[in-house]
């Protein structure tokens, strides 16, 4: 194994939100914001210099205090953990601009929300070291911080609805996390390390693995809000504060996806099989389907939106099945999984852009009107066009249609799905974007309508409706690079470990 460059910058990635977050709490309200702003664009340059490095060098790491693994913690940036930890700083510097005026509107209104910036600052350092982390524990630690930081925002209005929210999502949340936990002892106990590169050669096929595997992936479900565990994630995200319904719909149920996704890639290869696949895929498009129809259902514009999610991460499942093979199946080709992981970056990407700028649309609704019911958004066109064509542009991506990032993630998920034979997911992804097309021109046709009661909109700062239209169209921009990212994202670990594990055949279905 070669030598791999060190750098500062993954440990500053972490660092430098947590010192933000620290000092934030000796500021007034109006310095805690202005510190807040800033900080994020700091963040933002320290993401862009960490992805230059990756560029050139392919990965990075930081061993924290000279100690080697097992025993130390070593932090590792490679081309996946780039791309999301760069997606984290795009939407975060957005969001914190959009915050930054919203909570000054708000705090006139209904109070000062003093904890905001110190909880998001905890949280993107609790992201930008999970994307970083190379060992199950500290995947464990930073997932923790994310959960606590996640619900202790999403009660932050103090409303009876959020609180009660909010309650049931740190259920659900512990629940995963002991089912995550005790996979880890598990593991643990039968291989000596959490190492990831240690356990990708050490862990062999067996009763315990299999196990171990059953148990963290359900856990994960969970905090990622899976079908049928999604009961949580629709009253949490649209009972919470428009920024923070923006985070953690774009930002915080990624995470548990990026575990997952590596350590089904990682680690658990050996133990992988067809029917664990398929499993995973029927909960993915169980998730498009329910989540979809719900959103179809719905009058409440943050409701419909907040269920959007749960199907619009169905995808991202139906990406697993597509990583392993059918038993008997040759090893001679993997055509299918380029496809496959190009699929569920983007629609990643895709979703993190399109609902962050949903949700902030949102709060500029209920800024204008004082609530969110989809009836009130007649006439939108006349009185915020910035906001009606931001609802558009992102509703256009989440049907799927060009040039859209969302057209090319569930383009290259179909192409993945036909190259390796597995055509039945095929059905389900179309008749998601059907469905999603429902309720998007459902949203648009009532923003052309005429109102029927003359009640205009109150004033709202420009820059709110900035931000929001600036994210939708994210979710078109992102598909200028796609070429590059794509030849980037090879040099991921990830990709390179799954593509050797289907050439030589371990554990995909062939034992």
């Amino acid at each position: 194994m070669k030598e791999l460059p060190t750098s500062a910058l993954p440990a500053l990635l972490v660092g430098l939100p947590m010192l933000l977050a620290t000092l934030s709490l000796f500021f007034r309200v109006k310095g805690r914001a202005l510190l807040g702003l800033l900080g994020s664009f700091l963040v933002g340059v320290l993401a862009l210099l960490a992805f230059i490095d990756v560029t050139k060098y392919g990965t990075i790491i930081h061993i924290l205090g000279g100690w080697e693994p097992p025993l130390g913690i070593l932090l590792r940036m490679d081309p996946l953990a780039a791309v999301f930890i760069g997606l984290t700083a795009i939407i975060g510097i957005f969001i914190s601009l959009y915050s930054w005026l919203y909570f000054r509107v708000r705090i006139a209104s209904i109070g000062r929300f003093p904890l905001f910036w110190p909880l998001w600052f905890f949280l993107w350092a609790g992201l930008n070291a999970l994307f970083l982390s190379n060992d199950l524990f500290n995947l464990y630690v930073t997932i923790e911080v994310i959960t606590i930081c996640a619900v202790a925002l999403a009660v932050l209005s103090g409303e009876a609805k959020a609180l009660k929210a909010g309650l049931r999502y740190l259920l659900a949340a512990i629940v995963g996390s002991m089912a995550y936990l005790f996979g880890v002892a598990l593991i643990y106990g039968s291989t000596g390390t959490l190492d990831i590169d240690m356990l990708g050669q050490v862990l062999k096929a067996g009763n315990t693995t299999t196990f171990t595997l059953t148990l963290i992936t359900l856990g994960l479900l969970i905090k990622k809000a899976a079908f049928p565990f999604h009961f949580w994630l629709p009253p949490a995200h649209s009972a919470a504060l428009a920024p923070v319904s923006a985070l953690l719909s774009a930002l915080v149920v990624k995470g548990a996806f990026y575990m997952m996704l590596r350590l089904w890639t990682e680690v658990f290869e050996v133990s992988l099989t067809f029917a664990a696949g398929q499993l995973i895929g029927i909960a993915g498009a169980a998730a498009v389907l329910w989540g979809s129809w719900q959103a179809l259902l719905q009058t409440n514009f943050k409701l419909l939106v907040a269920h959007s999610s749960v199907a619009q991460m169905g995808y991202l499942l139906m990406m697993f099945p597509l990583l392993v093979m059918a038993p008997g199946e040759m090893a001679d080709s993997a055509d299918w999984l380029a496809p496959a992981w190009t699929a569920g970056i983007f629609q990643v990407m895709a979703h993190a852009f399109a609902k962050a700028s949903l949700f902030l649309s949102a709060g500029i609704v209920v800024m204008a009107l004082g609530h969110d019911r989809i009836e009130s958004l007649r006439d939108l066109v006349a009185w915020m066009p910035m906001t009606a064509m931001a609802i558009g542009i992102a509703g256009v991506s989440l049907i799927g249609l060009p040039p859209s990032g969302g057209f090319l993630a569930k383009w290259m998920l179909l192409k993945g799905v036909f190259l390796s034979g597995q055509w039945w997911w095929a059905p389900a992804i179309l008749t998601g974007s059907l469905l999603t097309a429902g309720y998007v021109f459902m949203l648009l046709r009532l923003a052309f309508a005429p109102a029927r009661v003359k009640d205009p909109f109150r004033p709202v700062p420009k820059i709110l409706q900035v931000c929001a239209l600036l994210l939708a169209l994210g979710s078109f921009l992102i598909v200028i690079p796609a070429e590059n990212l794509i030849q980037f994202l090879e040099g991921s670990k990830s990709f390179g470990s799954g593509i050797e594990s289907i050439m030589k055949g371990g554990g995909y279905g062939n034992e």
